[in-house]
């Protein structure tokens, strides 16, 4: 298991576990229906089983794990209803949170969304899915980031944390090209200061992809 989140002086033993165990599952590193076993985390990652405990209950509340009757804790595994519904509710916060970040564009912002646009661009090119995950993610990270909205920052979190399982082990991997357009509109949108335009270009790229996964479904 990697262990680079744990090398980060100043954050206390558990929340460096959860970062952790977040980041593996996020990355693949931990599979759907995989078990999170507390005494093997603890010895692996050499920390006691208290902060494991902590770590996989956290994980546990935010939808990334579930609690099974024999097994304990394993990663969830997100069907295609349920990831509908998270899109869904997706939808109305991306748009929510990109109105938000309009008026608060700022050149830093430019940069690291240009940055990720290109780099994007890059991965459409090459075809690689799972790299595509990750790279939307973070353009969407910045944006709510960027609103001001720790309330949304924070469930829009719970809400990819969830989707980037299911997207992993989903048949759906096509429209990398699609989603890279919205971003530049988005991201056009948002850098022009309009907060009407940044949340109906967000809310038309999420509801796209859920309608996709409607038709996919």
């Amino acid at each position: 298991m990697a262990s680079g989140p744990l090398l980060r002086p100043g954050v206390r033993v558990g929340e460096r576990v959860y970062r952790t165990l977040r980041h593996r599952i996020l990355t693949g590193g931990l599979e759907p229906g995989e078990r999170l076993s507390v005494p093997a985390i603890a010895r692996e990652l050499g920390v006691s089983r208290s902060p494991v405990r902590d770590a996989v209950l956290q994980l546990v509340r935010e939808g990334l794990a579930q609690e099974t009757l024999n097994r304990g804790a394993v990663i969830s595994s997100i069907g295609r209803a349920e990831l509908v519904s998270l899109y869904e509710a997706r939808e109305a916060l991306e748009g929510m949170a990109a109105r938000l970040a309009a008026p608060h564009f700022t050149h830093d912002l430019r940069r690291r969304l240009l940055d990720n646009l290109a780099e994007h661009d890059e991965v459409v090119a090459s075809g690689d899915f799972d790299r595509h995950i990750d790279v939307d993610a973070a353009f969407h990270r910045e944006i709510r980031q960027s609103a001001n909205s720790p309330v949304i920052a924070r469930m829009l979190d719970q809400i990819q944390g969830q989707i980037m399982i299911a997207m992993r082990s989903t048949s759906v991997s096509g429209g990398m090209d699609r989603a890279l357009h919205d971003h530049r509109e988005i991201f056009e949108a948002v850098a022009a200061g309009d907060p009407d335009a940044s949340e109906a270009a967000a809310r038309r790229h999420i509801a796209r992809l859920t309608e996709i996964l409607r038709s996919d479904g």
